[in-house]
């Protein structure tokens, strides 16, 4: 039987496709461009008002459409040389536009069709489920971090006796196998370090043998049903050899935590696990995340174990399973919380492996030139590889306007007019759909900056990666640190520093040039859209340098707002009372509750009870109050041992709800991201000019 639903997706967009390469080549005299642009704008905002899939793919059509025109303008209409310097940089930003119009074209094609897969329920009968393997690889971070995610694991609800929990220890360290055996899980080490962690993981499968495999990078901390929720679709589908759930991250990231924002920023990973995520598991090009998923072991084996010609082993081995033909599946569900980078240093440090990465796949084991995947899977990955090349044209697009500005080079050879005719409707028509598409999951202008913080320190590693793709090197994330006082990262940011400096200058230059050549209309014109380009990326670079100002954050454990209901029992002698309340927001640490009435403790030691029957879990720790206010206590937990610790751990990370409110933001709104982000930027300066000399900076 046909499987129009699959089919229609396809033929629909090569229509769409076809239709708009073919009127976007159509050359109109100006006059007629700047009444299609304007018509073509008003009806992209006519058809964002409507509401449902099918607006979404019109504006797409329209974005493609006059995107592409703007395209076949640029290089058929444009392109001048009058020197070989005014020659280089004419085609550094033409191959700067070509690229992002090749991202923007494939991001259209992963999020075209998101595909909303729910949970696949499990056997009634327990003995048909597969044996399960939780492997937790660990190099250096410390234990404190890693007895979260192993108390969560080993309380994950499975199968009597199909479970077995396993730290990898590839630091090799007597204390961690000292608390496996006291939390009675395996405990895998070995004499090097060889392939880092899928060299830890391959490692570990020699001496296993659970059908399935779960992996949690040392920090992801399972909910109690994690298994449940996800292995369902391998027992239904046996050609299923991953499913992928997000990494969640419950602390604030850099760029969440220094820049100053009245309302909440969506976490700069939400886009991909929230969107490109489901897109691609439409395609089966689900990518791997290296934790948070379940696989197949027969599949693993298939394919010779987990990858490890580079140092993204995760999307690679998925890569490697969709060639040999096995399926992959993304679940939208987030069933496990990790720790963020504490800095913005750490933050980089991570892109950079990524980076590096995806850029060594694209090299030597490239999607577009190997058999095995269908047409929507290598463009998936193309897609992913690609967009780490993104430094180089960021810091083209950055620069660009000082061409002008400070060398008096035209870039672009076309009067002012006719390019604001056909880029302004190409910017407006990407900037709208995008915002559409992107929804509550990434915010306008902020992916710009995120770009602008990496992109000096990526480019020397994708250049690197690109041009020697073998001597890529393995480097480990650390986390759970601590930010102990305000402090201004230097090394993070001085190339942003000049960079807007050289923007400013160039802003300033241009305002002469402007008053100087008032009567020459077109080199007004010239000066006049040069600025604008230089002041907007002025703006973005500032909000780069603002992720920099590291604020203080001295919490190891970091608290999570919840409303559960508990029970606070106080003890004066041999009488007991019992005052029911409801936290405010808990952590591994303590907890705060709102009491019914104020509580009346002869001494500062109490109990703390709490049942979920949904979940299994119950909780009965003595804590100590550190304060109190009216009916609002604020509490230190006091575990007696491994088990009331389990259970702090349940209470806190392994409800089943524990994560609803990781995708708890407003649909953007360009205007209103805008001001988001000239609010930061505004109160990073204040920050600087009321600190004066007494800013640390390092």
């Amino acid at each position: 039987m046909v499987q129009w639903s699959r089919i229609m997706p396809y033929a629909l967009m090569s229509l769409g496709v076809a239709l708009v390469v073919l009127a976007s080549q159509v050359i109109v005299p100006p006059g007629m461009q700047l009444y299609l642009a304007v018509l073509t704008m008003l009806c992209a905002l006519v058809v964002d008002h409507r509401k449902g899939h099918a607006a979404t793919l019109l504006l797409v059509s329209f974005s493609l459409f006059v995107s592409l025109r703007y395209m076949c303008w640029r290089i058929l209409t444009t392109l001048h040389f009058d020197n070989w310097f005014q020659a280089l940089l004419t085609m550094a930003l033409i191959f700067a536009e070509v690229y992002s119009w090749i991202i923007l074209f494939l991001g259209y094609v992963q999020l075209a069709w998101p595909l909303a897969r729910k949970e696949q329920p499990l056997p009634h009968d327990r003995a048909l489920w597969p044996t399960v393997d939780v492997y937790i690889p660990t190099y250096n971070e410390d234990l404190s971090v890693v007895r979260n995610t192993v108390l969560a694991a080993k309380a994950m609800d499975w199968a009597e006796g199909k479970v077995k929990v396993y730290i990898l220890d590839d630091g090799r360290r007597p204390e961690f196998a000292l608390f496996a055996q006291e939390a009675d899980v395996g405990y895998i080490t070995r004499p090097d370090n060889r392939h880092a962690k899928a060299g830890n993981l391959n490692h570990a499968m020699r001496y296993t043998d659970g059908e399935v495999i779960a992996v949690f990078d040392c920090d992801h901390i399972p909910v109690k049903s994690f298994l449940t929720r996800t292995v369902g679709w391998m027992v239904a589908n046996p050609r299923i050899a991953l499913v992928q759930t997000p990494q969640h991250f419950y602390s604030l990231n850099p760029f969440q935590r220094n820049l100053v924002t009245r309302e909440g920023l969506p976490p700069e990973g939400n886009l991909f696990y929230g969107l490109i995520q489901p897109g691609n598991d439409f395609w089966n090009a689900t990518l791997f995340c290296g934790s948070n998923a379940v696989l197949r072991r027969e599949a693993l084996d298939h394919i010779h174990g987990f990858a490890v010609e580079t140092v993204t082993e995760d999307a690679h081995t998925s890569l490697k399973l969709q060639r040999k033909g096995w399926e992959t599946a993304y679940l939208r569900e987030t069933l496990a919380g990790g720790l963020a980078t504490e800095s913005l240093a750490l933050h980089i440090g991570q892109r950079v492996r990524w980076a590096r990465g995806m850029v060594q796949i694209f090299r030597v084991d490239n999607p577009l030139l190997h058999k095995g995947l269908r047409l929507g899977q290598r463009l998936c990955y193309l897609a992913a590889m690609l967009h780490f090349f993104f430094p180089l044209p960021r810091l083209v697009f950055l620069l660009a306007p000082l061409a002008f500005l400070f060398m008096g080079q035209s870039v672009i050879n076309a009067a002012p007019l006719a390019v604001m005719m056909y880029a302004i409707p190409h910017l407006f028509h990407s900037s709208i759909t995008q915002s559409r598409m992107h929804g509550r999951w990434r915010y306008s202008f902020w992916g710009d900056v995120y770009e602008t913080s990496l992109a000096p320190f990526l480019m020397p590693v994708v250049l690197k990666a690109f041009f020697m793709p073998w001597r890529a090197t393995f480097n480990v994330t650390a986390k759970g640190g601590m930010v102990e006082h305000d402090y201004l990262d230097a090394r993070m940011i001085w190339p942003n520093v000049v960079v807007c400096a050289l923007l400013t200058l160039g802003v300033l230059v241009g305002a002469f040039g402007m008053y100087r050549h008032a009567a020459d209309v077109r080199l007004f014109q010239v000066y006049l859209m040069s600025v604008i380009w230089a002041i907007v990326n002025a703006v973005v670079v500032m909000g780069a340098i603002a992720v920099g100002y590291e604020r203080r954050q001295i919490r190891r454990a970091h608290r999570l707002p919840a409303q559960l209901d508990v029970t606070v029992t106080v003890t004066d002698g041999e009488t007991q009372t019992s005052y029911p309340g409801q936290t405010i927001d808990i952590s591994k640490g303590g907890l705060s509750v709102r009491t019914a009435q104020p509580v009346t403790a002869p001494s500062t030691m109490i109990m703390v009870t709490y049942v979920n029957e949904r979940d299994g879990i119950r909780v009965e720790v003595p804590a100590c109050i550190m304060g109190q206010q009216n009916t609002v206590l604020r509490l230190e937990w006091r575990s007696r041992d491994l088990q009331d610790e389990a259970a702090i751990v349940g209470m806190v990370f392994g409800r089943s709800d524990t994560w609803l409110y990781w995708d708890d933001f407003r649909s953007d709104k360009p205007w209103r991201s805008l001001l988001l982000l000239l609010r930061s930027n505004l109160a990073f300066m204040v920050s600087v000019l009321v600190r004066g000399r007494g800013m640390q900076i390092r």
